[in-house]
């Protein structure tokens, strides 16, 4: 079935622009080995209303988190979103505006950047912050391109702490640079500021740490900056803005940049996406942040007005000259971030984050006192704790699953030490009968084993 609409005459034109006879002759460098053949294995046509009616059918195999009782978190978490993230973002010129090409004629896209960059900078405790990036783990390692061009070194330390896919996605952008990735140990969960001395060398360009790490423990962040700073190599943070309305700012403790997921701030779970990255760098980094920053200035008349103060992205610039291939910003997910953390305010954004604490500490106080039942790491946590369990945690989940709860993350999948560990979280979403109602199912289901 052909779905493209060109006559054979619009082909034959656009074969000769290219210089060939035939379609044949345009797709021959491509090896005959991984050619198809035959045509494409595709249902037939369906009506509108049969066509619906199958979208329907698969979407109603997912099961959304408000159909269970979820202590995932792992990277995406599930908080209370206000309607009025929605109402506000769901404007139509906010909504169905794509990235601004023109960008001064956009003077509300580039004020709702700038407040974005304005609420990150004011977070982190550093200079600048720029547009936003597609998620946490892409910003994790463009933040590592950044330390690598800003040193000249060919070195990047990252804790083995940190989120496993972040590092994954670090891995896959440094494979074809002459660069040496290695990983810091956490044997007790979080980094040990003497032993990541020892490691950091003259050719290290970035110490990358996780603060809550993933195991959700506070690592000592102005002793590993100290620590990075000894040899010359800039300190990277990848941060969980939540935890910021509690802990200190990364910027306050030596961090040089400091990068992370956005989603926990007017963004829902959604099935996985899409997200938003922040970047947040010492003023000395400006210009080899990726993408873009909005500055405010005065136009002749003295009146506020907002430009593109940097961009350093390749359809921007000589592809050459750019820092990056990031080329966009998720301009609508970090609207909802910075309409959701002005709803907070400080205050807000402070007592959102003792909800999550307290609640999280009480659940592990509950599970650590479950017969078989163990906190994993020692230390001080925020709404993140691995809990060691009775048996293989991967048969421990699926049995809750079928249950209609979620006890958190198996991981066995990243850690094969931790095959009898869950990575249990708990926001202020969890209600003290839910975290009862979890603690009693996995009781329940340990004397089952």
């Amino acid at each position: 079935m052909n779905f493209l609409p060109h006559t054979e005459r619009e082909r034959a034109e656009m074969l000769k622009a290219c210089g060939v006879k035939s379609v044949e002759e345009l797709f021959a460098p491509i090896p005959e080995a991984v050619r198809l053949r035959r045509p494409l294995d595709l249902p037939g046509p369906l009506s509108e209303m049969e066509l619906a009616g199958h979208l329907q059918a698969l979407a109603g195999r997912n099961t959304p988190t408000n159909g269970l009782l979820s202590f995932l978190g792992a990277g995406a978490y599930e908080h209370y979103v206000p309607a009025a993230v929605g109402q506000l973002t769901g404007r139509a010129e906010f909504y169905t505006a794509y990235t601004p090409y023109q960008p001064e004629v956009s003077q509300g896209t580039l004020q709702a950047i700038y407040e974005f960059q304005s609420y990150v900078a004011a977070l982190t405790g550093l200079d600048v912050a720029n547009a936003s990036l597609y998620d946490g783990a892409t910003a994790v390692a463009e933040a590592a391109a950044m330390a690598l061009a800003h040193t000249r070194r060919t070195e990047v330390l990252i804790g083995a702490n940190v989120h496993p896919e972040y590092r994954e996605v670090l891995k896959t952008y440094t494979r074809q640079w002459e660069v040496t990735v290695r990983e810091l140990p956490a044997p007790e969960g979080a980094l040990d500021p003497a032993a990541a001395a020892a490691q950091v060398s003259e050719q290290t360009a970035a110490v990358i740490v996780q603060n809550p790490n993933f195991f959700g423990l506070v690592e000592a962040g102005e002793e590993l900056a100290q620590a990075a700073h000894a040899k010359g190599a800039l300190l990277i943070v990848v941060a969980n803005p939540v935890s910021l309305g509690l802990l200190e700012a990364p910027g306050a403790y030596g961090a040089d940049l400091c990068v992370g997921e956005g989603q926990p701030l007017g963004n829902p779970l959604g099935f996985g996406g899409p997200y938003v990255g922040f970047m947040a760098a010492r003023e000395s980094l400006v210009r080899r942040m990726p993408g873009r920053i909005v500055g405010a200035t005065v136009d002749r008349d003295g009146r506020r007005g907002f430009v593109l103060t940097l961009q350093t992205r390749e359809q921007h610039i000589r592809r050459e000259k750019a820092t990056s291939n990031i080329c966009s910003n998720e301009a609508l997910c970090a609207l909802a971030f910075t309409v959701h953390l002005s709803l907070l305010g400080p205050q807000g954004l402070k007592e959102l984050a003792e909800l999550c604490l307290q609640k999280a500490h009480y659940a592990a106080d509950r599970l650590s006192a479950l017969p078989g039942f163990k906190l994993a790491f020692p230390g001080p946590f925020f709404h993140e704790f691995v809990v060691r369990v009775p048996g293989p945690a991967e048969e421990l989940a699926e049995r809750l699953a079928a249950r209609g709860i979620l006890p958190g993350l198996p991981l066995g999948r990243f850690y094969p030490d931790l095959t009898d560990a869950l990575l249990v979280c708990v926001t202020e979403t969890k209600s003290k009968a839910a975290i009862d109602r979890l603690v009693e199912a996995l009781a329940e289901e340990a004397k089952r084993a």
